[in-house]
């Protein structure tokens, strides 16, 4: 398609106020049906913020060589976990997608080339969130995919290119958790809010950067020292916050909820970005 053709799409896209921006801290897949303080937590958000045209999500659990849009019209539903009840594998999301807001945010992005994607749909990353903040699966949705051969700062830069779609009712969503390691889980308190200290650690500083917009050191993570390290020992489910933080103007407040750690090594702290 026509860079000319893209940009008039772009521009028949209505205008609305800005939408907010959310990373979710997502968890286990259990969320997506078992009823809890964090499921709740994301219900309390879906009634407060405005609703959206339709949502782009970037999810820890798609990650690619090169940077990827869902283009389909009906999106499936992705079961991409093992291990759990049939309970789980049995829940659907049928959320339409759009191939309007895909052909758009393949025009609005300069730094790589995006390509439209007819093959994968919504990863639990995805659904087992969003299915809260909107159960009637009425709001298009498209994903947007991690490119796991760049570096941080590449993530940063092209998230910023997605702005103009907060003015068009999209609501973006990066969804992965801050401190996440799976291998050091204490699985004897899985069902309890606590943390390692240096979990602990590192989400206060995480949080002290972020309220501080100190992007740039949460862009450097990796020099952040040993808690950080820790806490971040591969970076997917890191590199969603590194989109909603780049989507932060300078006028807009941070709210944290959510803001709790699960199992030692994870936590589950959610942020939202809007004008307060």
């Amino acid at each position: 398609m026509k860079l000319q053709a893209l940009q008039t799409m772009t521009a028949s896209l209505k205008s609305t106020k800005k939408m907010p921006v959310l990373f979710l801290g997502h968890g286990s897949p259990m969320n997506a049906i078992e009823e809890n303080e964090f499921v709740q937590g994301f219900r309390k958000i879906g009634k407060e913020i405005p609703r959206p045209s339709a949502i782009l999500c970037v999810s820890a659990h798609w990650e690619t060589k090169g940077t990827f849009v869902t283009a389909m019209e009906n999106p499936k539903t992705i079961h991409d976990f093992g291990g759990f009840p049939k309970a789980l594998f049995d829940v659907q999301y049928p959320a339409p997608g759009s191939p309007e807001i895909a052909i758009t945010t393949k025009a609005l992005i300069k730094k790589t080339d995006v390509g439209l994607d007819n093959t994968w749909g919504l990863d639990h990353g995805a659904w087992s969130v969003v299915k809260h903040l909107y159960p009637k699966a009425d709001v298009p949705i498209i994903q947007m995919s991690l490119d796991y051969s760049q570096h941080p700062q590449f993530h940063y830069d092209l998230a910023k290119e997605l702005k103009p779609l907060r003015d068009k009712g999209v609501l973006i969503i990066g969804s992965g958790n801050m401190v996440h390691n799976l291998g050091m889980i204490e699985f004897r308190k899985f069902n309890e809010s606590y943390g390692y200290d240096w979990a602990l650690e590192a989400r206060e500083k995480m949080k002290q950067f972020i309220v501080h917009d100190d992007h740039q050191s949460l862009i450097d993570y990796t020099k952040q020292g040993k808690a950080f390290q820790l806490s971040i020992p591969s970076p997917e489910h890191y590199l969603p916050l590194l989109y909603v933080l780049a989507l932060k103007e300078k006028n807009e407040a941070i709210s944290f909820f959510n803001d709790k750690p699960v199992a030692g090594s994870l936590t589950m702290t959610s942020v939202k970005i809007d004008k307060g």
